[in-house]
């Protein structure tokens, strides 16, 4: 606890002495400095009981040392041992039963209940046996109390992550439990509706003055200026959404409350939580849908709707991180004998694209498992389904069998004709010829041995170039899709993932085209051999583009955009009258103001549905186990 030391030296005044310090009883800082370990220890922990009941002003610069200590050593087990959990608890418990008087305007005060369960959530982030302590100490209510939005967004982001903690371990999982309706509910609605409500009471409002002023220095520890606080924000926001669809995910890895998180609108929404480009290393709502496709109930759930198979095929050919999330849970689905037949006209569609993937990510020989998953049962009623059936039979058993008869010295010859009719589909090309390149460019990909993996990737990329030009987005995103299967390493291949950048922006997929043009500007900067890398100014505009399309905060935007005059008035009388308010107002108040924003625009519109660790790396050893168990 060195670090404690330090922090004494620093924040008390140069004038004064140690035994004016030693004073004050229950000093924590002085308690930290006793050189014998025993009284140390003694003196902590009385520290923390009496903490709570003290009216002191330095109550705050105590909690934000713990919330120190605890985000730089979350394994130490001295606090926990000493009843940190206890005395955090009763913090908690304190701010929301005085959040009307006076005590939680004082002395900042108003820190105090952030500070406590972010401590909460620290400790319990990685020791299951923190975590029982934790609930043995009952910090469960006081968290229970903030997830209901008893104080602001800020505190319920801090409380849903410390919930998500406990949670996710076997031995605290139950406790959470005991209030599983009521946790689930609240978590549904926190992901479905918190980037709304920080968008109408914090990144939305633009005068500073209206802003409640210690989220602004929770979001920036007092450095930076507004458009930090707005990125900061954003950030937070991402994080409240995933952590909530985190505690959801414990829930359904244990198919725990499946009729409730498989709600058909709450299902609808979850396609569109990706956590942003703020927060891309949780898999967010893919996630959860993932989780529910191991289940009979979720798979049903899932294959009922549309919308959500839709987004899945769309993701499934996409260059996001998480394109093998999508995959699996079509494979699960078409693997299902009762939801096969429910989502195999969709997805075998999009499917029929990927036959040839080899790897993807850890995943080897995927393309093998989509063509086993595509042809488990006899020939499609469809036509349409049947003839794309037929061609994977026809790429993957007939064309392969065939093949491989052929020698060295006829592949070689093959390579040769085939070079020369894409010498010919290019000239077609270059004279406007474009519906004669695309019959050449297919000519020439029929005579093609699937051991040419390169000479096929180029020919498909370049019929996606005519496609493009011709205005076929679906045909474009088809050949762009194969000769990325066939670039090496999967998804690398420069030309076709711009080519289908444009594509899916041609179709209005924004979220899908700024991907490809991410990894297409990607491959640009390893590319340059200079020290100066160029970015293509036409790439440029399409991200420009699709990231505000794809903003966080773009839907809720879109809402208070679109509401109507009268609204804007209630709106402007709110904000008249909060500006008549003494600087020095109540938090409360100020809340009163953002709720009545809120309540302006559910009720005429509705509403859609500092370092953290990374979601990915949360019980990173459980997640692992889970992975081997319900490997496909």
């Amino acid at each position: 606890m060195d670090y404690l030391k330090k922090k004494e030296k620093k924040t008390l005044p140069t004038n004064v002495t140690k035994e004016q310090a030693c004073t004050r009883p229950f000093c924590f800082f002085c308690t930290m400095k006793e050189p014998n370990s025993f009284k140390r220890r003694a003196g902590i922990s009385a520290c923390f009981k009496e903490l709570p009941l003290r009216e002191d002003q330095g109550n705050v610069l105590v909690l934000s040392s713990l919330w120190n200590v605890a985000m730089a050593h979350p394994d130490d087990p001295e606090f926990p041992s000493l009843g940190i959990f206890d005395c955090m608890a009763r913090f908690i418990h304190k701010g929301i039963n005085n959040k009307s008087t006076s005590w939680i305007q004082r002395d900042q005060n108003i820190f105090i209940p952030y500070y406590a369960a972010h401590v909460i959530g620290s400790y319990t982030m990685n020791k299951a046996a923190f975590a029982e302590k934790a609930v043995a100490s009952g910090v469960i209510p006081p968290l229970l109390e903030l997830l209901r939005g008893k104080m602001s967004w800020v505190e319920q982001r801090v409380a849903v992550r410390a919930l998500g903690h406990l949670a996710s371990y076997e031995r605290t999982f139950e406790a959470v439990a005991e209030y599983e309706e009521e946790v689930v509910n609240l978590a549904i609605k926190l992901a479905s509706t918190c980037l709304d409500v920080v968008y109408v009471s914090f990144v939305g409002v633009k005068d500073e003055i209206k802003r409640q002023k210690y989220h602004c220095n929770l979001l920036t520890r007092g450095v930076g200026g507004f458009e930090m606080e707005n990125c900061k924000a954003e950030e937070w926001a991402s994080q409240l959404q995933c952590w909530s669809l985190y505690i959801l995910n414990c829930f359904a890895c244990k198919e725990r409350s499946l009729n409730l998180i498989c709600k058909g609108n709450f299902l609808k929404e979850l396609c569109g939580m990706w956590g942003g480009l703020a927060n891309h290393s949780s898999p967010a709502g893919i996630g959860l849908v993932r989780i529910l496709c191991y289940s009979k109930y979720g798979r049903k759930k899932i294959a009922e709707s549309k919308v959500v198979i839709e987004s899945l095929c769309n993701l499934s050919r996409s260059s996001d991180d998480w394109q093998y999330m999508g995959i699996d849970c079509l494979l699960l689905l078409l693997k299902d004998p009762s939801t096969r037949y429910k989502v195999i006209d969709m997805a075998a569609l999009f499917l029929v694209d990927l036959v040839e993937l080899k790897s993807l990510g850890d995943r080897s020989n995927l393309g093998e498992a989509i063509t086993k998953a595509l042809l488990l049962n006899e020939l499609n009623k469809n036509r349409r389904i049947e003839k794309c059936l037929e061609e994977v039979w026809n790429l993957k058993v007939q064309r392969r069998k065939k093949e491989r008869l052929l020698s060295e010295e006829k592949i070689e010859e093959s390579r040769v004709l085939v070079d020369l009719m894409k010498q010919e589909a290019n000239h077609m090309f270059c004279i406007g010829e474009i519906e004669e390149a695309i019959m050449k460019y297919s000519e020439a990909l029929k005579m093609c041995p699937l051991v040419l993996r390169k000479e096929r990737m180029v020919l498909y990329s370049n019929r996606a170039q005519c496609e493009l030009l011709i205005g076929d987005a679906d045909a474009a995103i088809r050949d762009s899709t194969r000769a990325l299967c066939l670039s090496s390493p999967v998804n690398s291949h420069s030309k076709s993932l711009w080519r289908r950048s444009q594509a899916y922006d041609m179709k209005g997929l924004a979220k899908e085209s700024m991907m490809d043009c991410l990894m297409f500007i990607n491959g640009c900067i390893k590319s340059e051999s200079s020290k100066r890398v160029k970015v293509p100014y036409y790439a440029a505009r399409m991200i420009s583009k699709q990231m505000d399309a794809t903003w966080l905060f773009a839907t809720a935007r879109s809402k208070m955009a679109t509401v109507d005059d009268q609204d804007f008035q209630e709106i402007k009388e709110v904000q008249k009258s909060e500006s008549r308010v003494n600087l020095h107002e109540s938090s409360s108040d100020k809340q009163d103001y953002h709720d009545e924003m809120m309540r302006i625009v559910m009720q005429k519109k509705g509403l859609s549905t500092i370092f953290e660790e990374p979601l990915t790396q949360l019980k990173e050893e459980s997640w692992r186990k889970m992975e081997r168990t319900k490997t496909l």
